[in-house]
């Protein structure tokens, strides 16, 4: 009996093992033909999430259209995707120069893709512009280029790609957000401002567009951190809003959230909040008791902060 004990636990760890692998395997597998074929825009593929995400659709065998604005590092990034990928499984990505925050320019993007493919299936929103400091100190001319990059932009480019979208009743439109669509944080109203707009469209969106069997989905990580800079401790000095923040402002790694957009893509889910624990509660708290959340957050406009130049 002692024996057969014995041997269970570690034939019981090994069954789960491979249920996990097979698990693993077939979710890659789905992943895939959830996008293989598929027309694919993403926006400021440039950046650090929009590489990660060009490399995993990429991967999974989709017709990317790459938007950035600069043409040697849309040359970089596609230098690198063909580099590795088999030319068998996958094709060749497109590269159109598109600045958002220049929004006469957007109607003749969303043009020259539809004339090249015929259709848009997934349109995944990504570009995003940041600013921080005090709302006195930064000019009107800076809110509202804020405003173009993070909101009318998107929104332009969603406008001239969803009739095409509802016409054939199919299509997905992924919008990655921030924690600040939910609630805002001292010093980055123009920022915030912009995010709440957007996922305020998006929401709207998502209720007009399901009977045409358009999927409208929403990706809000805290913040999404670089690939070298590890995020700063700050200022050790006991306080809540210390506190906080520094767990605010610990953000996503690129790589995880492109693989959370792939599986928000393969499920058609239509929210997803990536936080850990204590902006989540925030986000909470902020709903249901507000006047204590606000006294928290109010703390944090004692922290002094110059104006640094646009993100």
């Amino acid at each position: 009996m002692g024996v057969t004990a014995m041997l269970a636990l570690p034939l019981l760890l090994l069954g789960i093992s491979g249920l996990l692998f097979i698990y693993q395997e077939v979710s890659r597998l789905w992943s895939k033909s959830a996008v293989q074929n598929k027309v694919m825009v993403i926006t400021d593929a440039i950046s650090g999430l929009g590489k990660e995400c060009a490399r995993v659709f990429h991967t999974g065998g989709a017709r990317l259209v790459l938007c950035g604005k600069s043409w040697e590092r849309l040359q970089s990034l596609y230098d690198a995707l063909i580099s590795v990928a088999d030319p068998s499984k996958t094709f060749t990505p497109k590269l159109v120069l598109l600045d958002l925050s220049d929004i006469s320019c957007v109607q003749d993007v969303a043009k020259e893709v539809l004339d090249c493919y015929g259709c848009v299936d997934i349109l995944i929103n990504n570009a995003s512009v940041k600013v921080k400091g005090p709302a006195h100190k930064i000019s009107l001319e800076l809110d509202k280029k804020i405003m173009d990059a993070n909101y009318f932009g998107p929104i332009t480019l969603t406008k001239a790609l969803l009739p095409n979208m509802i016409s054939r009743r199919t299509g997905q439109i992924v919008l990655v957000n921030n924690l600040q669509g939910k609630l805002g944080i001292p010093f980055r109203t123009a920022y915030a401002a912009s995010k709440h707009a957007a996922l305020g469209f998006f929401d709207c969106l998502r209720a007009e567009v399901e009977e045409y069997d358009v999927v409208v989905s929403t990706v809000s990580p805290t913040f999404i951190r670089s690939y070298h800079v590890p995020p700063s401790q700050g200022n050790r000095e006991a306080s809540v809003w210390k506190f906080f923040f520094r767990k605010l402002t610990y953000g996503v790694h690129p790589v995880d959230v492109a693989e959370e957009v792939m599986r928000t893509v393969r499920r058609k889910k239509q929210e997803v909040f990536m936080a850990n624990p204590i902006p989540k509660a925030a986000v909470y708290i902020r709903t249901f008791f507000p006047e204590f959340f606000f006294a928290v957050v109010a703390c944090g406009v004692k922290e002094k902060l110059s104006v640094p130049e646009e993100g």
